[in-house]
């Protein structure tokens, strides 16, 4: 066993989920290398300081420059906006640091085809943050597809749907302005990434983009409420999602339906230890859905709890994400998802914008430049 210093880019919500989850994955998962908080930057002195003091990292900063140069710094993870994803990687990298960076990947698809350039160029270790894929229950329907559990996949329906700003009157914020902060560049990331992740992937795309409410306030808002996007899988399936955080009732609507030759599978992250599983077998009257609740059977919940049906939570998941960044620095080898996975999710949705632009159905292609 040995320790790892790492520093964390932001504090504020998901910082703070990452200062937790590696605080804690040497126990739940008994890894080899131990993760020490050594450094924590944010924008004012006020605010690291505080998240230093109430996290537990030995140092903190304002300037993330600091925070990368630091020989106490083995490793990076980076919290903050997306806007700054590009320059603190590329100057992590170039220190050798591996460096695990939440979705999306960069502001624009240029952004993100330059980091995967860079981690090419640096062969160092890199990670993006697709968690709630990391469930055991998603986890589980993964091995199910790939073992041919409900046959040859033919269709797939996945929304990621909040109801954050269903307030017509809510007023406006950051999350109003430019495109990474709307619907499209801030919750279609993640069920894109389910989709990939079950089904393969993902070759022509058509979309519909909008905005709801043109102003919020007196404020004009620039970018998107809801969009929804027919797709073509690689393997010849047919595909639809929709994403909205507009959706009333909804808290956490990551959610999808995939259907085989063989089977069904529902999933849905608000009931998120239990899985739908459909058999096209045995006698009509006793065929329907039957419900899975996870256990230690399934991937990664026996680390976090004995007990089959008492279920793991979201900071679970960032602590099972923790554990793959570990893993992939102690050993070198890359883990599902790489900063090329992140990319694959920024293709589709700048092939998605030219879509909905153009009107007609769009090809995803490595290197399409967004119109």
């Amino acid at each position: 066993m040995r320790h790892i210093g790492i520093g964390i880019i932001g504090g504020g919500y998901m910082g703070k989920a990452h200062a937790v989850a590696m605080s804690s994955v040497g126990a739940v998962f008994e890894t080899t290398l131990r993760p020490t908080l050594e450094m924590v930057a944010a924008s004012t002195p006020q605010s690291a300081a505080r998240y230093r003091d109430g996290f537990g990292f030995a140092q903190s900063t304002d300037d993330w420059r600091e925070l990368v140069a630091s020989p106490k710094v083995e490793a990076v993870v980076i919290a903050s906006p997306q806007t700054t994803h590009r320059a603190i990687t590329e100057a992590a990298f170039n220190r050798g640091l591996p460096v695990f960076c939440e979705k999306p990947l960069g502001a624009s698809i240029d952004d993100a085809r330059a980091m995967v350039a860079a981690a090419k160029s640096s062969g160092c270790v890199n990670m993006i943050g697709f968690n709630y894929i990391r469930t055991p229950a998603s986890q589980f329907a993964r091995n199910l597809i790939a073992e041919g559990e409900i046959g040859d996949v033919v269709w797939f329906r996945g929304e990621h749907t909040e109801d954050f700003y269903a307030d017509p009157d809510a007023p406006a914020t950051w999350r109003t302005d430019g495109d990474g902060n709307g619907t499209m560049g801030d919750l279609s990331p993640h069920m894109i990434n389910a989709a990939l992740a079950l089904m393969g992937p993902i070759t022509s795309v058509m979309a519909e983009i909008e905005t709801v409410h043109d102003a919020r306030g007196g404020v004009p808002v620039t970018n998107d409420d809801q969009a929804q996007m027919m797709c073509r899988f690689a393997n010849g399936a047919q595909g639809h999602m929709f994403f909205s955080r507009i959706a009333h009732g909804r808290k956490m609507g990551y959610a999808y339906e995939i259907t085989g030759t063989k089977g069904a599978i529902r999933f849905d992250q608000e009931d998120q230890n239990a899985l739908w599983l459909y058999r096209a077998e045995g006698p009509e009257a006793e065929r329907g859905f039957t419900k899975i609740l996870t256990g230690p059977a399934h991937p990664d919940y026996a680390a976090f709890c004995q007990g089959p049906g008492h279920g793991t939570g979201y900071q679970d998941q960032i602590i099972i994400e923790a554990r793959d960044f570990l893993t992939a620095i102690e050993t070198g080898q890359a883990i599902w998802p790489t900063f090329e996975d992140g990319l694959a999710v920024a293709e589709i949705i700048a092939a998605a914008r030219i879509a909905h632009a153009e009107k007609r159905w769009q090809t995803v292609a490595a290197g399409q430049e967004p119109s």
